[in-house]
């Protein structure tokens, strides 16, 4: 069952736009700066570099036949 919202919608929206007003945007840098590093974890953990490098060896004999 979906919940029931109660109260003033007009209230209710204020709100959201308060809080969203509240919270500037981030740099796109900055999320560069904070996902960067997970990402290059994750490629680590996991070999993720040896994958790529075999795709691009793949694609590389594919576009040389």
């Amino acid at each position: 069952m979906a919940p029931q919202l109660r109260g003033n919608p007009r209230r209710r929206s204020a709100v959201v736009q308060s809080r969203s007003a509240e919270q500037p945007t981030r740099h796109p840098a900055v999320a560069l700066a904070m996902a960067l590093p997970c990402a290059v974890l994750l490629v680590m953990l996991f070999g993720g570099w040896d994958q790529m490098a075999n795709q691009a060896q793949a694609v590389a004999d594919l576009i040389g036949r």
